[in-house]
């Protein structure tokens, strides 16, 4: 039996007013996205992939269209089953580890017993142990994304909305990163929408990939990813699957990186 949709977008348009000047930024999108899966959107810099998810999130109001969440409409604040991971690093300098982890329970008014609990279970399966008191300027960009990703998961998001988390680190620090949300994303099975400038990354963590034309962004494809679960985030980019993929996928993402500017 196929699973509740739990994201529905329904010709979904934004305009960017720049004085008199109007650009459109997204055009026309239409998806579902269902329960526990991972979707991946890319596209070239500037097509609307993250003016999308911020619609999706709340944070941005659409010009035309509809967002579906569980079947209710979004209007402003997100709902409360959903979480967001930010592109830039978000985590408070003035905070240790363990309290900007803690910080949404805490605006949740989670007893403080349970608090320590389920920061105490966010922090060993991030692997933190050891920086509980640690600052984020004592860290590595790495780990405070990690810092950042559980203070979204402890909250135990139904929906996580991620934008980019992993594209200011290197390709080691992201390959580990690749790993562990992997494993998390297993373990908790969240509904997750993840926007990236990265194809390879898209098809190591995604059942579906949905490429994105120039600006205005419109939904240009959208791929099944065919590699099977778990996926070993090294060993799977030397496999001949993987190839396919990824070469039937840039096809068409070239396409749009060719294209001239309008």
């Amino acid at each position: 039996m196929p699973s509740r949709v739990r994201i529905s977008v329904r010709d979904l348009s934004k305009t960017f007013r720049q004085g008199a000047r109007e650009v459109p930024a997204v055009s026309a999108v239409s998806l579902d996205v269902r329960e526990r899966e991972f979707v991946a959107i890319v596209g070239p810099s500037g097509c609307g992939k993250s003016t999308v998810l911020n619609m999706i999130g709340g944070l941005i109001a659409p010009s035309a269209g509809e967002i579906l969440v569980d079947g209710q409409p979004v209007l402003g604040a997100p709902p409360a089953t959903v979480g967001y991971v930010f592109q830039k690093d978000t985590v408070f300098p003035w905070r240790t580890v363990e309290r900007n982890i803690a910080l949404g329970l805490e605006y949740r008014n989670v007893p403080a017993a349970q608090r320590v609990a389920r920061v105490r279970e966010a922090i060993a399966l991030a692997g933190l142990q050891g920086f509980e008191d640690a600052y984020p300027a004592t860290l590595s960009g790495g780990m405070r994304q990690r810092v950042a990703l559980m203070r979204s998961l402890v909250i135990d998001p139904e929906i996580l909305l991620m934008d980019e988390p992993f594209g200011a680190l290197d390709t080691h620090t992201k390959l580990n990163l690749h790993a562990e949300l992997l494993s998390l994303w297993q373990a908790k099975q969240q509904t997750v929408i993840f926007v990236t400038h990265d194809l390879s990354e898209a098809i190591t963590l995604a059942d579906r990939v949905v490429v994105m034309t120039r600006r205005p962004g419109r939904i240009k494809q959208i791929y099944d990813v065919k590699l099977p679960r778990p996926r070993d985030v090294i060993h799977l980019r030397e496999t001949d699957e993987y190839s396919r993929e990824y070469s039937e996928i840039w096809h068409a993402l070239g396409e749009e990186f060719r294209a001239p500017t309008p």
